[in-house]
């Protein structure tokens, strides 16, 4: 009788997805995503003080101002974030979002306190979902899990 040979186990490996983008993108990616994030909140903030009105040149500049400060924080949270251990790198994503809505918030004219809590509001379910991602990406070094 005739037994078919077994066959030995195929063994799968993990394999990372492919980089399609090349140093040169990351690179440039890593100055125009500050810059157009900030631009567009230095216009939403302007939007918010102006509450409809005519543009003025003072509006014009608070926009370019915001513009300016939103993109160099982004950028220094963008840079330091990743060096930090999970737990402190999403406690710098809810500081960084918690103050950018409470600031936008802010220019609509609500009170202090509402402004406080829509940045609280929307910095924790931000807290939330970072950790989530880099406990389930990380170890407890902060070291990608492949």
């Amino acid at each position: 009788m005739a037994h078919a040979a077994p066959t030995p186990r195929k063994v799968t490996t993990r394999r990372r997805t492919p980089d399609v983008f090349g140093p040169r993108t990351h690179a440039m990616a890593k100055v125009a995503v500050p810059v157009v994030l900030g631009l567009v909140y230095g216009y939403w903030a302007a939007a918010n003080r102006r509450d409809a009105g005519p543009i003025t040149g003072w509006n014009l500049l608070f926009g370019f101002l915001t513009a300016l400060v939103f993109a160099v924080l982004f950028a220094a949270v963008w840079e330091v974030a990743p060096r930090l251990r999970r737990e402190q790198h999403a406690l710098l994503w809810f500081a960084f979002t918690g103050c950018a809505i409470g600031f936008l918030y802010s220019q609509s004219g609500v009170s202090v306190l509402r402004s406080i809590g829509a940045g609280v509001v929307v910095g924790a379910g931000v807290f939330v979902t970072m950790f989530y991602r880099y406990y389930t990406h990380e170890d407890a070094a902060g070291r990608r899990l492949n």
